[in-house]
């Protein structure tokens, strides 16, 4: 009998992620059953699963409590329970800064205009979100205060960030690890635009293409993985991870986010070989 795989989504997910179909079908060919379901399907036997790889579940920011609770049912889960309960809130970036990775400048919870970095702009969104749900490029103090104000009102983490104007240019870049080891890297242009204000559209970046990462940037993205085991100790290895790196002042790059939950594999965009690594991934976790 063949092993069962669930890839895990969200209803959202099931509809419109362009990496379910791709990893579905390669994980099919290399004779594994795979099936698609969703997180919060009570139907769904999980225990059934050889294995449950998390993907596209997109919903879980606003029902964190569930979704938590849910992983930490299910046997066979990757990313396990440890690391989503560790990564699903952006307070891990205070641990990485504290372990001396290259973090964007945060200040948590500012409540004067006193605290705020030297910036001409700055970024604000809580650390629990998804899809740059609630996040807001602001060049105003004022607005960009009101909206920390609001955020930790509504009893969220508000974190606060000065914006790196090379975005604008160069974009983010995200480094993909499957199986620990880096796989591919995928060039995400910028998001967020002077005055646009608060965005919700995680679909907004049209030009994703894939690109040669420089040395710094494998250097510090290997860097950030390895600093993983002893921040969420007794965790299982990541089967996959993904790196957000941006320019810094200086062009050293910097950590953006480290995506443990539900990234985005930019599979359509990946080069040849990249799928093949995920599905020996799935394979060497099942074996595991």
């Amino acid at each position: 009998m063949s092993s069962r795989v669930a890839l895990v989504s969200s209803e959202r997910g099931l509809r419109v992620d362009p990496d379910l179909p791709i990893a579905a079908s390669a994980l099919r060919q290399a004779g594994l059953a795979t099936d698609l379901a969703r997180w919060d399907d009570p139907g769904v036997d999980w225990a059934g699963y050889d294995l449950a790889v998390v993907r596209s579940t997109w919903d879980y920011a606003w029902r964190l409590p569930d979704f938590l609770g849910w992983a930490a049912s299910v046997p066979r889960l990757r990313n396990s329970a440890e690391l989503l309960r560790w990564n699903t809130d952006k307070t891990y970036l205070r641990d990485l800064a504290r372990a001396g990775l290259p973090v964007v400048p945060t200040v948590w919870d500012l409540t004067d205009a006193g605290q705020l970095p030297d910036a001409p702009e700055w970024v604000v969104k809580p650390s629990v979100s998804a899809g740059s749900r609630d996040t807001a490029r602001w060049d105003d103090p004022a607005a960009a205060l009101a909206h920390v104000a609001e955020l930790t009102a509504a009893g969220r983490t508000a974190m606060l960030q000065p914006y790196l104007a090379e975005v604008d240019t160069a974009g983010e870049t995200a480094m993909l690890f499957l199986g620990g080891r880096f796989s591919h890297a995928v060039r995400k242009g910028p998001l967020l635009r002077r005055g646009e204000g608060v965005r919700q559209d995680r679909d907004s970046r049209g030009d994703l293409r894939a690109v040669e990462p420089t040395a710094a940037q494998r250097e510090v993205a290997q860097a950030v993985l390895d600093a993983v085991p002893a921040l969420v100790p007794g965790a299982a290895a990541p089967l996959y991870a993904r790196i957000d790196l941006v320019p810094g002042p200086a062009g050293r790059p910097v950590l953006l986010e480290l995506e443990l939950a539900e990234p985005s594999l930019f599979l359509p965009q990946a080069p040849a070989g990249a799928v093949a690594r995920l599905v020996r991934s799935v394979g060497d976790a099942i074996a595991a």
